[in-house]
Order: C-alpha cells, then sequence, then structure tokens
C-alpha cells in the first residue's frame, strides 16, 4: 500500500473541487484513480454533499436532538477512558477503552454511543485486555469540546455551560460513566474488638482515580450536589484516589451505579 503525502491529498482535492474529473486527476498526480475517487467521497461526505446521503445532524452545530442522559453517561466514560483522535482521512473518531473483565460495560458504553450519535456506526475493536468502542463523526469534537493534544492530566480538563447544564439535570449518569471507567466497588474489611473478641468486618467502599485534579473536582463536586459523604485517600501523605465508604452514601452509590459487570 502507497502512502500519499498530505499534500499530494490537498492538491487532489483542490482539483477535485475545481470540477476537474477524477480520471484526469489521477493522471497529472500520477495516483490510482481509485485513491483519488475515496478522498472525493470522503471529503463530500465531511462536507455533507453526497447525493442522497445528507450529512448526519449535531446537537451543537444543527440543533439535533440530544440524549442527554446517554451523553452524561459517555461524557464520564470519556473523561476517564475515551479519547478522540483523526484518521489519516481527516475524519475524527471517538475510542472509548472497555476492559474484557466487564462485558456489561462493552454493551452499555456501545449503547451510549449509538444512542449520542444514532446516524454513525459503532464498532468493537479487539486488543490486548480491552475491546475499544469506536465510531466516527465530524462532529465529535463538538461533543467533546475537552479533546485536545497529549494526556488529560497535562492540561486543563473543564466543561462548557451546557456541559455542565446536562451534567446536572443527569448527574448520576455522569457518576456512572466515571465509576464505569476509573472507578470500582469492592468489599473493605478491617477488624474490631467485640466483647473482647478480635472479629472481622467487612463493608462495601466506591473508589475512584484519576490523575488529572479537574477530572477528580469534576467527580467530587457532583458527588456534593448529589448529597454523597466522600473522603481523599492519601499515599505517602499525597492525595491518591477518593473513597466514598459511609453506609448511606454507599446506599446511594448502589442504588444509582452499582458494581461493574
Amino acid at each position: 500500500m502507497v502512502n500519499h503525502s498530505t499534500e499530494a491529498r490537498q492538491n487532489a482535492l483542490t482539483l477535485l473541487r475545481g470540477g476537474a474529473r477524477n480520471a484526469d486527476v489521477a493522471r497529472q498526480l500520477n495516483i490510482p484513480v481509485g485513491t483519488i475517487g475515496k478522498w472525493l467521497h470522503v471529503d463530500r461526505s465531511l462536507r455533507g454533499e453526497c447525493p442522497g446521503r445528507p450529512s448526519p445532524k449535531c446537537p451543537r452545530c444543527d440543533e439535533a436532538p440530544l440524549d442527554e442522559s446517554a451523553y452524561s453517561y459517555l461524557l464520564g466514560l470519556y473523561l476517564g477512558d475515551g479519547c478522540v483522535s483523526t484518521l489519516p482521512n481527516g475524519v475524527p473518531f471517538l475510542r472509548v477503552a472497555c476492559a474484557d473483565a466487564w462485558p456489561g460495560l462493552i454493551e452499555a458504553c456501545e449503547e451510549a454511543v449509538r444512542s449520542v450519535r444514532p446516524d454513525n456506526k459503532v464498532f468493537r475493536v479487539q486488543r490486548q485486555g480491552y475491546v475499544a468502542v469506536t465510531a466516527c463523526s465530524r462532529h465529535w469534537p463538538c461533543l467533546f469540546p475537552q479533546h485536545g493534544p497529549g494526556k488529560k492530566h497535562d492540561r486543563v480538563i473543564a466543561l462548557e455551560p451546557w456541559q455542565q447544564e446536562i451534567v446536572d439535570a443527569h448527574p448520576w449518569d455522569f457518576i456512572r460513566g466515571l465509576i464505569h471507567s476509573d472507578g470500582c466497588r469492592i468489599t473493605n474489611w478491617t477488624t474490631r474488638l467485640i466483647g473482647g473478641e478480635r472479629k472481622r468486618y467487612e463493608y462495601p467502599r466506591y473508589f475512584f482515580t484519576n490523575k488529572s485534579d479537574d477530572i477528580c473536582r469534576l467527580y467530587t463536586d457532583t458527588l456534593d450536589k448529589l448529597g454523597v459523604a466522600w473522603t481523599h485517600c492519601t499515599r505517602q501523605g499525597n492525595a491518591y484516589n477518593i473513597s466514598v465508604a459511609r453506609k448511606a452514601s454507599v446506599a446511594l452509590m448502589d442504588a444509582h451505579v452499582g458494581p461493574k459487570f
């Protein structure tokens, strides 16, 4: 397979947009006519010019309907284990990594992507130890303006006002997405002295861990609004993860989040 340069592709598109025929462009630039045709199709699709196939509408650009509950959940997944990248042909794609250990999470993630972008195809790409739930759409950057170069914890992560409104309206979906990506529900244990005898005591607990202070703050701010008590767990004096362990707060989390499956 020959990898053509971005400059060659742009030159071809300039000629095609000017009305040149595929065959003439292929001959002039010494590029296979099939490649020229593919570039033209992708370019026309991105600009919404494909006959008979209108470009999928965007909730941000075109005020298309948006399943806000699914979006709030997907936003949590994206902030934890997702990214928006660009294919060589310039089309953005969303990828959310879901561990093989949680098939229910994979299903829920795929369902959320389909609900948010019902006109776009969703794919599962098997990797070692996880499944990448993927979908292409030129509107992912509109829906996830937090995307950018580098790792999330190396840059500022803040919600746009319209995103915060959705999270405020669907806070438990957002929390569930964050827990499903970077959290867990475990059974913790300790010992207590009862009647002079030390006995083992077990209790459920939720943990959330993320290197981004901004994402952790989004998580704890939302917990505060929901009345869920939380604490920072430290390791060698440094904040390491966020714990929800009080009985009433765990009950709230169990009612709306629950363990991954």
